[in-house]
């Protein structure tokens, strides 16, 4: 049985983790989830990603800690190397990344969650980077993306003092966007996932890019790549069509070009 399942709905792509019973992270796990985000950056097709764990309990529970159990530093070094090529291609994506949190995400499954774009968690969700409780760190870019998120305190509450997260604490943080009832993460998620498509393909992977770079650059470059990429956008179809389709008072129908 498939540890990582891919299924395409209309214009968004579903991820999800299916290694029981915790939907841990294993070396070919990671690889899948790195090859299916390359190939859905090719698929024009593809607007939207959402990942999701699979049964009621796990979103994910991170690595396997028996990986780690005979303290190789090879195998320190090989499965930290793919968790960030992994995570980093799906915080890549051109398109919109939606995590659907189901159930627990701790380590390496919240890190999965906080490189997405948007997280949407249920009600009973519980979410925490406990690395540090067992002599390990978050190394699949969770002590940059959690404190990206939450702020620099909040960041080391979690990862310095091991704190565990309810999802309405999580909410209150700025951790995820949204809290739903038990159940319904994927289904909103989903519906998410589906208004993404009523944007230019173009223009949002425009925009994403222009939001992450002031994670790496100072403002004015940031600014300057703004004006830049929006006179790009005259080369796209896709911004006749978007026009064209407002001024007719008509749904937009992209090409994605």
């Amino acid at each position: 049985m498939a540890q990582l399942k891919l299924e395409k709905r209309g214009h968004t792509a579903l991820i999800t983790m299916a290694n029981p019973p915790a939907n841990t992270w294993t070396k070919d796990t990671l690889t899948q989830l790195r090859d299916a985000v390359k190939s859905l950056e090719q698929d024009k097709n593809i607007y939207a990603l959402v990942i999701t764990g699979e049964g009621e309990k796990f979103f994910s529970a991170g690595a396997d800690l028996n990986l780690f159990a005979s303290g190789d530093k090879a195998v320190a070094a090989d499965m930290s190397a793919i968790f960030g090529e992994a995570f980093e291609t799906l915080t890549a994506f051109r398109g919109v990344s939606i995590a659907a949190i189901n159930g627990y995400a701790m380590g390496g499954g919240l890190e999965v969650a906080l490189a997405c774009d948007i997280r949407i968690a249920e009600t009973q969700a519980q979410m925490a980077l406990p690395e540090a409780k067992v002599g390990l760190l978050p190394c699949a870019g969770g002590t940059q993306n959690l404190a990206i998120l939450v702020g620099e305190g909040w960041a080391k509450r979690m990862i310095l003092c091991g704190e565990r997260l309810t999802a309405e604490k999580a909410l209150q943080i700025g951790l995820v966007e949204e809290v739903v009832g038990t159940g319904m993460a994927l289904e909103a998620a989903l519906l998410l996932a589906d208004k993404v498509a009523d944007q230019s393909p173009p223009a949002v992977a425009a925009c994403k890019q222009l939001i992450q770079k002031g994670r790496s650059a100072p403002v004015q470059t940031a600014l300057s790549l703004e004006r830049e990429l929006f006179v790009k956008l005259f080369d796209t179809q896709d911004q006749v069509e978007g026009v064209q389709a407002f001024l007719q008072k008509r749904k937009a129908s992209w090409i994605n070009g």
